[in-house]
């Protein structure tokens, strides 16, 4: 049985940080520190997963380029045994590289070079949506299928967090899942690009290309092209809408 994390609090956050240069390191503990966050490091992928087993931070903050292990590999394993929000810092920032990492468990990304303050910041948004998704887990259920929503042959289902589509699970990652949620809420309504990165990543700054690569993704998992849309269409200087199939 996984240990349930307890709610973080956003001031004094632990924080495990994972990268090999140690001058960069040092700069990220400073800037870590500063926030009122607790740093604790490592430059290993190995030893990293040992400190998320021996002691689980409150949040991650993962570099990919580490000496003994893959970094998407390091994000894999940490999935198998935790629920720690990882916050990925990467040199890349092609669709194919930022897929890759948000479906290897990703709750953000940053892309290289980076301020401190744009760090800050990304972890405090991490840290929030933790926190929040922590407090409805631990909310009573109003029933078995309470806040079950269907869309035309979609069945999203709330409490278990699970979608299926004409019966088969799909598998999506936690922002896909809340991403689609909130879509299927607002059924075959257009909801503006920026309301919608707002609500569901609930931060202003988002760059509208965080956007574009979850709706891909799903897009894909749905089974379904931008050219020929089923459910997820986008509507040129609008937004997006989750639709019912005809």
């Amino acid at each position: 049985m996984r240990r349930r994390h307890p709610l973080p609090s956003l001031a004094m956050a632990s924080v495990l940080l994972v990268e090999d240069d140690p001058v960069i390191r040092a700069r990220l503990i400073d800037v870590l520190s500063r926030h009122d966050h607790v740093v604790r490091s490592s430059p290993y992928g190995f030893e990293a997963l040992r400190e998320v087993t021996r002691q689980p931070p409150d949040a991650v903050v993962l570099d990919l380029g580490l000496p003994d292990l893959d970094g998407v590999d390091v994000l894999r394993m940490l999935r198998s045994i935790s629920q720690v929000p990882v916050l990925v810092a990467t040199a890349r920032d092609d669709e194919a590289e930022i897929i890759r990492l948000l479906n290897a468990g990703a709750d953000d990304y940053l892309v290289k070079p980076f301020s401190g303050g744009q760090l800050a910041a990304r972890l405090g948004a991490v840290l929030r949506r933790s926190a929040a998704a922590a407090e409805r887990s631990a909310a009573p259920e109003a029933g078995p299928r309470d806040g079950a929503i269907r869309v035309g042959g979609l069945a999203i289902d709330r409490q278990a967090r699970s979608v299926s589509l004409d019966g088969h699970e799909l598998r999506l990652t936690r922002r896909e899942f809340d991403l689609l949620a909130y879509l299927a809420e607002r059924a075959d309504r257009v909801v503006p690009r920026r309301r919608v990165l707002a609500d569901v990543w609930r931060q202003s700054y988002v760059e509208e290309q965080t956007l574009d690569v979850h709706v891909s993704s799903l897009r894909r998992k749905l089974g379904e092209r931008a050219s020929r849309p089923r459910y997820l269409h986008t509507v040129r200087g609008v937004g997006i809408k989750l639709v019912t199939p005809r």
